[in-house]
């Protein structure tokens, strides 16, 4: 075993970045819970804390998180569904919170369409680890369902101490979060690329190679470890507060298991996608030009989900 998991599991200067929320309802402020407000070292969210938090599920049951990014689109991560069968195997669930014990007023959609970025392998450690999913038809904003702000490509948030990690994915290596599998959060530093590698390259993985966090990923957590994002958590937002509002800085992608030291999570920069997600939002192909992009359209086949 290579040791490497799938996590299927900055100063901001709003002065000098431009940070784009892109909604498709001019009505609806992005990044910002009506509600004020495991992941290995988290504690449990507030119900509704992070309206646009997303369970995805696979025949019934969650394996990533993703978010939602306007009334029809949700962000996560492609690994969460490389050489996946096809898009009617899957449902989206928005406004939960105890995920064994989900409320009436949570709402859940089949996929219509997935978009993977074509630089995406299958490696543990790919690069373009990054995924679209239309939704069967668009959600209604409630509450407990809000989209999270998208920052531009300029945006950098490196220094942001206040900086989030949810889901429900493993409280530690291979532990799943107990029941009723409640929401998880955690506050992580962020880290820089060149600095995250040199703590990944003060020890040997298989199948891991030097410099690992290439230029599409950033590391968020301490070099101690301790705390981080595990298996389950996959696809799922890390979000900044940046003037007011929560913009979505990076996906839950992959790491060395969970919390150890020298090896912090590794998340998929939003910014440096950000006219790659763009694109599908406008309904043009992001991966156009590509000699091996993923088939894009896939129709839906209906399934039936019974909440229990």
């Amino acid at each position: 075993e290579s040791g490497l998991s799938q996590k299927a599991q900055f100063v901001c200067y709003p002065s000098l970045i431009t940070f784009g929320c892109l909604v498709s309802s001019s009505s609806t402020v992005c990044g910002q819970p009506l509600i004020p407000g495991r992941i290995v070292g988290g504690h449990a969210a507030k119900n509704g804390a992070w309206p646009w938090q997303v369970s995805v599920l696979h025949f019934d049951g969650h394996i990533c998180g993703g978010s939602l990014i306007n009334n029809e689109w949700v962000l996560s991560a492609a690994h969460c569904f490389y050489k996946a069968e096809f898009p009617g195997f899957y449902m989206l669930v928005f406004g939960a919170y105890q995920l064994s014990n989900l409320s009436t007023d949570v709402v859940v959609r089949g996929v219509k369409r997935i978009i993977l970025h074509y630089d995406y392998n299958g490696a543990d450690d790919s690069s373009g680890d990054i995924a679209l999913l239309q939704l069967s038809s668009p959600v209604d904003f409630t509450n407990n369902i809000l989209p999270v702000c998208l920052p531009e490509s300029s945006a950098e948030f490196y220094a942001n101490t206040n900086c989030w990690v949810t889901g429900w994915g493993n409280t530690q290596t291979d532990l799943p979060l107990e029941d009723p599998v409640t929401l998880q959060e955690v506050n992580l530093p962020l880290i820089k690329r060149e600095t995250c590698n040199s703590y990944f390259n003060k020890v040997t993985v298989q199948g891991l190679s030097r410099n690992p966090v290439k230029a599409d990923m950033f590391c968020a957590g301490y070099e101690m470890g301790g705390k981080d994002s595990c298996q389950g958590d996959s696809g799922g937002p890390l979000v900044c507060k940046v003037q007011g509002s929560w913009f979505q800085a990076g996906i839950v992608s992959w790491g060395v298991g969970c919390a150890l030291q020298n090896f912090p999570g590794v998340y998929t920069s939003v910014p440096y996608y950000a006219k790659w997600i763009n694109a599908g939002l406008e309904g043009r192909d992001p991966n156009s030009g590509s000699h091996n992009a993923p088939l894009l359209a896939i129709l839906v086949f209906p399934l039936l989900l019974t909440l229990m």
